[in-house]
């Protein structure tokens, strides 16, 4: 009998990994709280739900039909998989910055709390494979 390790771990893999992804773009709002012009993205979780249950789509490319059109570069929505959002500030600010650095703080730390959340949940699905490995 064969272990499947995408349904033993997969879920909490996946929810772990979307965690660690959206602790990167919170901290790039925060850290360019004070930047000019800085538009403050976050990742949209309905959309991204929703592109897990369905079947993969065929990736999008660039089409140049001249051969000085840049080539194109990765994108934060092709890292993220197009479900990365700006932020709508609550105030509008002088220099355009959109970043509202308590609010900021108070996702990156909910954020992180899921996060040990689903290390927790990780970690729980290796031991249970574990026990079942030693026959406990």
């Amino acid at each position: 009998m064969s272990i499947n390790f995408e349904k033993a771990v997969g879920g909490a893999e996946r929810a772990l990994m979307y965690r660690m992804q959206r602790s990167e773009i919170l901290s790039n709002n925060i850290a360019n709280a004070d930047t000019p012009n800085f538009k403050a993205r976050d990742l949209d979780f309905s959309a991204l739900l929703a592109s897990q249950t369905k079947s993969p789509a065929t990736p999008v490319s660039l089409k140049t039909t001249n051969v000085r059109h840049i080539a194109g570069e990765e994108s934060a929505s092709d890292i993220y998989g197009g479900e990365l959002l700006y932020t709508i500030p609550a105030q509008p600010s002088i220099d355009q910055n959109t970043v509202d650095l308590q609010i900021e703080v108070a996702k990156y730390t909910d954020n992180g709390m899921h996060f040990d959340a689903a290390f927790t949940r990780l970690n729980g699905a290796f031991k249970g494979l574990l026990s079942a490995l030693r026959g406990e």
